[in-house]
């Protein structure tokens, strides 16, 4: 059997290695920052609910500050009406 190829190089095995382990490190990276975020925003969760505020509440607000605005009242709409309709 053939010793194993280099990692190292430009072309291993019909693949550009330097490509994709730039590309592999840019990901990682990425995955990092977004490990790195996620505990920034569970912070923020964290000062909310001292500060008295319900995190749950605070959650759907953002949920629904990222749809489009037509979305939000149809959906308000309907909302209202059903519970018109259950007596609510």
């Amino acid at each position: 059997m053939p010793d194993a190829l280099p990692l190292t190089g430009h072309n291993v095995g019909g693949i550009a290695a330097d490509r994709l382990r730039s590309i592999v490190e840019r990901i990682e990276r990425l995955h990092e920052e977004r490990k790195a975020l996620s505990n920034d925003v569970s912070d923020i969760y964290s000062e909310a609910k001292s500060a008295g505020f319900d995190v749950k509440v605070i959650r759907a607000l953002i949920r629904v500050r990222a749809r489009e605005p037509a979305e939000v009242e149809e959906q308000e709409t309907l909302l209202d009406v059903y519970r018109r309709a259950l007596g609510m």
